[in-house]
């Protein structure tokens, strides 16, 4: 019998075999599929769980290493509690998971709004709130309540329950319209709201939340109506004993923490950048990166990181402007010390070539310093404060950790002690003294957060560069969105 994170293993080995299985089915031509009258048994004989998703920073979505997002760990979490295999099926909107699911099981976990009068499906018990908000576009005047709306084009998704929310709305104040369709997401919405195309938007708070540092043009505006519910959806006819085991996974979860501990990972980080810095941010992605986006992809072969991940850390130390300098000396678009630069033999400082592939390669010496048995992203994050702060001041640390009985291998432990380098009574017992020990953790916090806008950049259909080379130009709509219209 294998250990259990052996068999986790494994499965997740066979994941990537699954995904693609699931892609080959959805092209196959479609024949009507009744659900077992046992559909709990039914997955558990074929060896796996298949689940109906969307493809979104919330819900779903490659990461960089490999699947994640809120409900995918969720999804994950409970084939494994039932001892098998999870394939996906993210080609879907809102309103085509819910068919799906009628016609096919066995689950889908899309942020559906727990909804007893939909027709064909059961639902699992709540697993966390949705509350609606209005956003708007930056400079338009505060939008505090409904009255504010008057003339705008308001956009939201249907099917989503933010529609429903806005027909609440519309009960009260009969004069509002807005524009409504399945087939957008919320970073869709957002960048149309951003360019002008849309001015405000109704979406959940806290797809707002993780969205909101990639669309800083893009403001909060009131919350409307009740909080409805996050749930899973299941066939009405595959039986009640796959949602009976859902329930009980997801009560555990709750009892245990994980279910808390899962939501504030996900969506409890919106503070890490202030709107202001993500602004300005954006601004230099779309005037400066361009630039040197060639120097830093060339760097990166040549160091083994991801070139994202280097010009993330090239604006930490300098906005991206070679001809930086700080009051100590530090110079260049990789804030190169005269030692460091003759270190990595880097004849003029300013010059971007030389900075960039010299930074690169100074952080991989650092990294490959580290004892062996720091890895994976700890292993990155303690390279990159130990590029701040130095190394010696790294390893005072971690010796403080291991006077605090706690993990000198693991990032998060060594940034707590490392603000303990400004204290007298810590920075006197170790080797290097003191060291504005606060600094290195802004700056791995910041370089990773530059890095998810860079990566979100990377992999969206919106890329922050069109819509800049657009001028703001509208987007043709088509038949995308449906008018609902005031019920004056």
């Amino acid at each position: 019998m294998p250990a259990p994170m052996s068999r986790l293993a494994q499965r997740r080995l066979r994941l990537s075999a699954l995904l693609l299985l699931g892609v080959v089915l959805s092209l196959l031509p479609y024949r009507h599929f009744t659900p077992p009258a046992d559909l709990l048994k039914a997955v558990r004989e074929r060896d796996f769980l298949s689940v109906h998703t969307r493809n979104t920073p919330t819900t779903y979505y490659e990461g960089r290493h490999g699947p994640t997002g809120f409900e995918y760990e969720l999804m994950w979490r409970f084939a494994d509690h039932l001892g098998v295999s999870l394939t996906l099926d993210a080609s879907h909107h809102v309103m085509s998971v819910v068919e799906a699911v009628r016609r096919e099981g066995d689950l889908g976990a899309a942020t559906l709004p727990l909804d007893p009068g939909q027709e064909g499906l059961i639902f699992s018990r709540a697993i966390f709130d949705l509350q609606p908000v209005l956003v708007y576009r930056r400079g338009l005047p505060p939008i505090n309540d409904p009255t504010g709306l008057a003339g705008l084009e308001v956009g939201t998704i249907r099917g989503s329950g933010a529609d429903q929310a806005l027909r609440g709305l519309q009960a009260d104040y009969p004069e509002l319209g807005w524009r409504e369709s399945p087939e957008v997401e919320v970073p869709e919405l957002l960048s149309r709201v951003e360019s002008g195309n849309l001015d405000a938007a109704v979406v959940y708070d806290h797809q707002f939340r993780t969205n909101r540092i990639f669309f800083p043009g893009v403001e909060r505006g009131f919350a409307i109506g009740q909080p409805l519910s996050l749930a899973w959806a299941f066939p009405a006819q595959g039986g009640l004993r796959l949602q009976q085991e859902a329930n009980r996974f997801l009560q555990q979860l709750q009892h245990e923490g994980a279910l808390t501990d899962l939501v504030n990972r996900h969506f409890g980080h919106d503070d890490y950048l202030e709107y202001v810095g993500a602004r300005v941010f954006i601004a230099h992605l779309h005037e400066r990166l361009h630039d040197y986006t060639a120097l830093f992809r060339e760097a990166a072969r040549s160091t083994g990181f991801d070139w994202k991940l280097l010009a993330a850390l090239g604006y930490q130390e300098s906005h991206w402007d070679p001809e930086a300098t700080s009051p100590t000396g530090v110079r260049g678009l990789m804030m190169l010390t005269l030692p460091t630069a003759g270190e990595m033999g880097v004849d003029d400082r300013l010059d971007p070539v030389q900075s960039i592939d010299g930074g690169a390669r100074y952080l991989r010496h650092i990294k490959d310093r580290l004892p062996d048995s720091i890895q994976g992203d700890d292993r990155l994050f303690m390279a990159m404060a130990a590029y701040n702060v130095g190394l010696g001041h790294l390893y005072d640390a971690r010796r403080i950790v291991e006077q605090l009985d706690g993990d000198p291998d693991s990032w998060e432990d060594v940034r707590d002690a490392l603000p303990l380098l400004q204290k007298r009574e810590w920075h006197s017992q170790t080797r290097h003294g003191y060291a504005r020990g606060g600094e290195p953790v802004i700056y791995v916090r910041n370089i990773r957060r530059y890095y998810e806008i860079l990566s979100y950049v990377d992999r969206s259909q919106q890329q922050y560069l069109q819509l800049n080379e657009s001028n703001g130009e509208e987007a043709d709509d088509g038949p995308l969105f449906e008018i609902v219209p005031p019920i004056l």
